[in-house]
C-alpha cells in the first residue's frame, strides 16, 4: 500500500492519510484482514508525527473501517458493497465534476464539507 501525501496542502495530513487508506480498500491493494503498518513505522515513512497517524486510523476505527486495538494494530473490516444506485450517482457526479473542469481534490473537499453538515 501506497500512501502519498501533501505537506502544502490545506487539507489536514490525518485526512490525506485517511483518504489514502479508503483509497487503497477501494483499490483491492488492501483486503478485510489485513493488517494496516503500524502508526510508529507509518508515521516514519511518511515523515509526520505519529499522532497524526494514530488520528486517520482512529477516524477510520469510528467509521468502521479497520478495527485499532492495542496490541494487535489497525486491522481492515470487511465492507459491505455499496448499493447500485450509489455506485450510478458517483459516476455521474464525477462526469458532471470532469465536464465542468473539477479537480479530483475539490470534490473531495465538497464532500468532505457536504459529510459534516
Amino acid at each position: 500500500m501506497l500512501i502519498r501525501i501533501d505537506p502544502r496542502a490545506s487539507e489536514p495530513i490525518y485526512v490525506q492519510i485517511e483518504r489514502e487508506v479508503r483509497r487503497a480498500i477501494a483499490a483491492g491493494e488492501v483486503a478485510a484482514g489485513d493488517r494496516l503498518p503500524a502508526a510508529r513505522d507509518l508515521a516514519r515513512s511518511l515523515d509526520v508525527n505519529m499522532h497524526t497517524v494514530l488520528r486517520a486510523y482512529t477516524e477510520l476505527r469510528e467509521a468502521g473501517v479497520i478495527d485499532l486495538r492495542r496490541g494487535r494494530g489497525a486491522v481492515v473490516l470487511p465492507q459491505e458493497a455499496p448499493a447500485p444506485e450509489v455506485d450510478q450517482a458517483v459516476a455521474e457526479l464525477l462526469e458532471a465534476a470532469r465536464k465542468h473542469g473539477i479537480p479530483l481534490s475539490q470534490l473531495h473537499q465538497a464532500l468532505d464539507e457536504g459529510a459534516h453538515r
